[in-house]
């Protein structure tokens, strides 16, 4: 399997002599097509200055030809590759070049006919006869004959072949050139690719603070290096995670088994009689581990395939109204008062689960607020959603940690401890039911001044 690097630079190497032997071949075509039709535009006005210019050497007075100029013309013209007859008016030959010098006239032909089966075109001996006029008569007749419909002299020739070379040299020129740019390409391209999948490689090993260092000035580039980073800053936070909700459990499970065996021991050893009070202590601790059992599970539930949601149209205001009354007891006991307000909002949403999302919210705004604290519930829409926010006066959760309320087992020194009850599981379970309906959960805090939760859910048709 080739590499990266190494396929990129093929490409772009065959791109670019593709490219070349194109631009070359086009080129090449239209010059030639282009100075064919200069030669041959240039060879018929040629011609036609050749007869004018044997119309102004008669002579009208004497009724005669200047034979010193007309054999000078001839041979003139001779040497560009014409060969000339001039006949008078009735028909009588003039001045011949063939008979005039036979051999020269040879070796002109032979020449332009060798340069002409080089270039292989497709010319051979064509012969004009054309019309002299002097003064608006008609004074005799020029026959020319040369290759046609065009033919190259010597230097035509050389310019043609010149620029062939040129334009191969700048071919190959050209082709040396993409072969360093495209390797500097594939090169600067493959770097940090082969350089992200090392990364990969090593957060697949468990190598969480390896970091790319985004900078390659290519936009897609950068932004792959960024989301491998993004992805091993969030693997690691999972780790970290993970390692304390494992913490947590074992702590969470540690604390009822260790005081329900040191209770059960000392009794077992009879260093303790089972009255009803440490019969009951135990009970307390059991049923401790039992919550913690229980509330496992129906996080699983939520958060696994086997939930179900049984969705109606329920009001919102309604609900969370019903759920709070059916909290007055422990709402009144601490002191707290609660407000519920807003208009009535119907969603699509199966009400049990909705409802344990409203009882965990309202639970945890009781639990992290003070006596004589209050606590305010809101409901409202905008066009597609169903909004509940739930407020309180409590301790409120530092800003730094706010994007991990909702992870299970999370607690803080602060506001979630055992003294006020709860494993870390209650935001979790709202976040995975609120999920399941399409909806998000937010919040916001401030230390010491509350915190306020803003769940918000589609209405649906």
């Amino acid at each position: 399997m080739r590499s990266l690097r190494k396929q990129l630079s093929l490409s772009i190497l065959l791109i670019l002599l593709v490219t070349i032997s194109l631009i070359g071949l086009l080129s090449n075509w239209f010059i030639n097509r282009e100075f064919e039709k200069y030669i041959t535009n240039l060879g018929r006005e040629r011609r036609e200055n050749i007869v004018h210019d044997f119309s102004s050497q008669y002579d009208s007075f004497k009724r005669n030809w200047r034979p010193e100029y007309v054999h000078a013309l001839g041979m003139n013209a001779l040497y560009d590759g014409y060969i000339l007859k001039l006949y008078d008016e009735s028909g009588a030959m003039v001045w011949d070049a063939e008979n005039h010098d036979m051999s020269l006239c040879g070796q002109i032909m032979d020449e332009i006919s060798t340069r002409m089966k080089e270039r292989k075109s497709d010319v051979g001996l064509v012969e004009n006869t054309y019309d002299i006029v002097n003064g608006g008569k008609r004074v005799g007749s020029l026959s020319i004959k040369y290759y046609g419909p065009f033919f190259m002299n010597e230097a035509d020739f050389n310019f043609i072949n010149v620029m062939n070379k040129v334009l191969l040299v700048i071919g190959v020129l050209s082709s040396i050139c993409s072969v360093v740019v495209g390797s500097f390409i594939a090169r600067r391209i493959s770097r940090p690719v082969t350089k992200t999948a090392y990364i990969a490689t090593q957060i697949s090993k468990g190598n969480y603070q390896i970091r790319f260092e985004p900078g390659t000035r290519i936009r897609e580039l950068d932004e792959l290096a960024g989301a491998i980073n993004h992805l091993s800053s969030a693997l690691s936070d999972q780790e970290n995670l993970r390692k304390q909700m494992t913490a947590d459990v074992a702590h969470e499970l540690r604390t009822p088994l260790t005081a329900l065996g040191s209770h059960l021991e000392a009794m077992v050893e009879g260093l303790w009689e089972p009255t009803t009070e440490r019969l009951k202590s135990c009970h307390e601790e059991v049923k401790r581990l039992g919550t913690l059992v229980a509330d496992l599970e129906q996080l699983e539930k939520v958060e696994g395939e086997i939930l179900n949601l049984n969705k109606s149209s329920l009001d919102l205001l309604d609900m969370m109204r019903t759920v709070s009354d059916a909290m007055n007891g422990e709402i009144t006991k601490k002191g707290l008062t609660l407000s519920v307000e807003g208009e009535s909002v119907f969603v699509e949403g199966d009400k049990n689960r909705l409802s344990q999302v409203a009882a965990n919210l309202i639970s945890n705004a009781i639990k992290y607020t003070g006596t004589g604290g209050s606590i305010g519930i809101c409901v409202s829409q905008t066009k597609d959603l169903g909004i509940i926010e739930v407020r309180d006066t409590g301790i409120g959760i530092p800003q730094k940690e706010l994007p991990l309320v909702f992870e299970r087992f999370y607690r803080t020194d602060k506001s979630r401890n055992r003294k006020s009850g709860g494993a870390g599981i209650g935001l979790a379970i709202v976040k995975s039911i609120v999920t399941a309906h399409g909806g998000t959960v937010t919040v916001e805090s401030k230390e010491e001044e509350g915190s306020c939760f803003t769940v918000s859910l589609p209405k649906g048709k």
